[in-house]
């Protein structure tokens, strides 16, 4: 099995980096708002459901944060991660998972993950393959999913109006959200931890959504380019280029590649099998 799961890891070409009615079998419900006194800025999340598969999207509260290499990510930063620069995003809504491969096989009717369950995250999609969900998603629910921006991508993983400046996504201890190289690959074949892990399995982050460090990569919208210093306004990157930008680090990788601001890039036609996505919705 580690040969197949090698020969997975090694065709990709990533590197690091230098945007109706409603038919039968679909729902959505937003969530009861509680009084003014007990949230903020009337946060209101929404589940839908699809084929029988129901997922929850987190709304973020639009604000101005700085992108980058802040401090607490220490000298685990790198060079393309700064300069930090001041980015303002208007609110949208985003995946409280990763896609399920229970919500891939409801809408596409396959599944093409190497490890399979229902609550594991799907992988083995490259980006044009999650191009076609998303198509087919938004055919069944008239709504307008897409993938993340790298800065609301980055916002959300913070923890967004609510952060509490952690290096990872939800806290400082990376054990404590998210699967990675020391308590996943490393624990081998043979271990029942080897491998992706079913979704929520680990503490969320300040806003309530799971597994923005570790499990897998997730795409983003945007293709990979250079920061900038300039402020900037809901940015959706470069308008072309090679790759396409993943973030959040997976079961294989070290903590470093998990932290919060980390960037990484792959072709968008290729797969891998620590690799998934996460949806996103404007407001």
């Amino acid at each position: 099995m580690r040969s197949l799961i090698i020969i997975l890891f090694c065709v990709c070409c990533c590197t690091a980096c230098g945007q109706a009615k409603k038919p039968i079998g679909y729902g959505e419900q937003t969530t009861s708002p509680k009084p003014s006194s007990q949230v903020n800025n009337k946060v209101q999340n929404k589940t839908f459901t699809v084929n029988g598969v129901s997922f929850k999207m987190i709304r973020v509260q639009g604000a101005t944060f700085t992108m980058g290499a802040t401090s607490e990510q220490g000298s685990d930063a790198y060079g393309r991660e700064k300069p930090t620069h001041q980015v303002t995003l208007s609110s949208y809504y985003i995946g409280e998972t990763e896609v399920t491969e229970a919500l891939w096989k409801a809408v596409m009717g396959t599944n093409p993950s190497y490890f399979k369950g229902d609550k594991l995250p799907v992988k083995s999609v490259s980006w044009n393959d999650c191009q076609t969900f998303i198509a087919k998603l938004n055919q069944l629910t008239g709504k307008k999913f897409r993938l993340p921006t790298e800065a609301e991508w980055e916002f959300a993983a913070k923890g967004g109006t609510k952060s509490r400046g952690y290096k990872y996504a939800g806290s400082n201890d990376i054990n404590a959200v998210a699967w990675y190289e020391v308590n996943a690959y490393d624990k081998g074949e043979s271990s029942p931890d080897y491998g992706t892990h079913v979704v929520k399995s680990k503490a969320p982050n300040e806003l309530g959504i799971y597994d923005m460090s570790g499990n897998v990569y997730e795409w983003c919208q945007d293709w990979c380019g250079d920061y900038s210093s300039s402020s900037q306004s809901n940015p959706t990157g470069p308008s072309s280029g090679s790759n396409r930008v993943i973030r959040g680090g997976g079961w294989w990788c070290n903590a470093g590649f998990c932290r919060t601001a980390f960037r990484y890039s792959c072709a968008p036609v290729l797969a891998r099998a620590d690799l998934g996505l996460r949806l996103a919705l404007s407001e």
